[in-house]
Formats: structure tokens, sequence, C-alpha cells
């Protein structure tokens, strides 16, 4: 997937981001001898080891073909919890009568939640900049990285020389092998923060950490939520306790589960979600084995990842 698509809407607070994670007018440094370390990945990783590095004294290089902060700043930890922290503003007003406290009727605007998430992802952005880095001294490259040798690597036409290397490319989400999923369209971790509008209608498949936060925070927005788990739970690596104490509380959300189950195809135009448990069966939240119908405008987001190409 294209950086570009990430900094989607490509509005005045995005481009203020791209101008520090990946600027538009960036000029590649021309490699001057042999490099200490080379650095491919731009994320967490990456920028840690390349500034504690240089910091030490080595003569570094950090090649991003993306956006510079990686998954945390552009995609995951920073509009991730967000998007949380107003869900939770949320929960805790239409809560707020447990305590006595009478409230009118919550309204959301969704377009100035996404808008808040990314002046916030704009703001922590000169943090994790090409600029940044380049002040302390590491050649920062921008293209994709690909090894000649087992000591060159070359980006964009360049040729870096290296003794040591980190490969630090992270992961991104997996392409599931459903039937009809690519054909109607979907969002995945990384996609799910350029939306502008509310979906309607949200299927999370996977039940994991990620899943399970964004299930709770977009049924808090007003989004009808539905999470598909292969487990008996969510959350199957946690202690079972723990998971269904998660569980429950999504419930009370809103949030519906369909558990040991899995997505076998996907229909468009009407789009329908066929569920496998036993043997291959319709399912409906209103009467099982019935079609499930959701409309066009159906947003279906998966978050399971796989390792990426270590190439970056």
């Amino acid at each position: 997937m294209s950086y570009l698509q990430q900094l989607q809407p490509l509005n005045e607070i995005n481009q203020r981001l791209q101008s520090s994670v990946h600027p538009t007018g960036w000029i590649n440094p021309d490699p001057s001898g042999r490099y200490n370390l080379v650095v491919v990945g731009a994320g967490t990783a990456g920028l840690v080891t390349a500034a504690g590095a240089a910091g030490l004294g080595a003569k570094v290089a950090l090649v991003e073909r993306g956006l510079m902060g990686g998954d945390c700043l552009n995609v995951g930890c920073v509009p991730s919890k967000a998007l949380i922290s107003a869900a939770r503003q949320i929960a805790a007003i239409r809560n707020a009568p447990r305590y006595g406290i009478r409230t009118l009727q919550v309204e959301i605007d969704f377009a100035e939640i996404m808008q808040r998430m990314r002046r916030l992802r704009a703001n922590i952005s000169p943090h994790d900049s090409a600029k940044r880095f380049s002040e302390l001294g590491i050649d920062v490259y921008f293209g994709q990285g690909c090894f000649t040798s087992n000591d060159t690597l070359e980006v964009a036409g360049k040729v870096l020389r290296f003794k040591r290397a980190v490969i630090a490319t992270g992961a991104r989400a997996a392409e599931l092998p459903i039937s009809g999923l690519k054909e109607s369209g979907y969002l995945t971790n990384e996609t799910l923060f350029s939306l502008v509008e509310l979906p309607r209608k949200l299927i999370v498949i996977g039940g994991g950490p990620i899943g399970c936060e964004m299930a709770q925070s977009f049924a808090r927005f007003g989004s009808d939520v539905t999470l598909i788990e292969k487990s008996s739970n969510v959350l199957s690596r946690e202690d079972v306790e723990a998971a269904l104490v998660v569980q429950n509380a999504m419930a009370a959300d809103g949030v519906r589960f369909l558990l040991k189950a899995s997505v076998i195809r996907v229909f468009d135009p009407l789009v329908y979600i066929y569920i496998s448990r036993t043997r291959p069966c319709w399912y409906s939240s209103k009467q099982r084995r019935q079609a499930r119908r959701v409309n066009r405008k159906l947003h279906t987001a998966i978050f399971e990842c796989r390792s990426r190409d270590s190439r970056r």
C-alpha cells in the first residue's frame, strides 16, 4: 500500500504531517564513505536504533520508503489512542446517570473526532521527522531499499556501503483469503484512520487487541458493530476470565459477537457475510441460518497481521 493512502484526506493537517515524516521536497544525501550502520525502516525500532547509534558516534544511514514514525505515529498507537480517548468520554457521559448526574443526549461529531486525531498526530510528528534525525547527524534516505550485496544497499539510485545493517520494517495487515472480500472493499488498521464519515455498519474480523479496541470505540461512536472471532472468546491469548471481562464490557457498549466463526465468502453488491461454524451455514444475529444482509456502504475491517517483506 502506498504511504499516500495513509495521508488521506490530504488536508492541511495531513500535509503538515507529511512535511515532517516524508517531505515532498526532500533530497537524499550523497553517500560519502562507508556507514557504520544502515537502518532499514524508520518506525519506532528503526528510529531508536539510528538515534542511539548516532549518539555513540557511529556514521548512520536511515532508509524509509513510507512515513517516518511507522505504525506507532501514523496508523497505530497515536491515532488509535486518540479515538479511544474520545470514545471513553462518550461512555463516561452516557454512564453519568449512575452517579446521579443527569445529562442531555450526547451529540457525536465523528468528523471532528477524526480531525482531532489528525491534529494530535501532526503535532507529535516533528519528534519523528526527517529534519530532526538529520540534525542528529543521521543521513535520511527516502525510497525502496534493496540489498545488492552483503555490504551494500541501493535506495533511489544511490548505493550505500555499510559495515552493519538493521532491518526494522515491521508488519502490515494481511490480505485474508476470503472470496469476494477484495471486490467488496475493506479497511485495515492502516486505512481505518482515513475515514471522514462514521460507518453505519462495521464488521471487525479478528478479536485481538486492535480489533477489540476499535470495535468498542466505533460502537460507542454509534456504528452497528459485529466482531467475528474464530475462538470461543475475544483476546484468545489472554487469561479467559480477563478476556471475558473485556468481552462483556464491549457487549454492554453494543458490540455483537460471532464466536467460533470464520468468514468464508462475501457477496457484492448485496453483501452477505457467510459464516462457517461446524459446517457452512448462513448466520444472522436475529435468526440463525438465515442470510445477513448488509448495505453497500458496509465497511469491513481486518486487523490480522503477518510479517512484512524485509525490504522497505
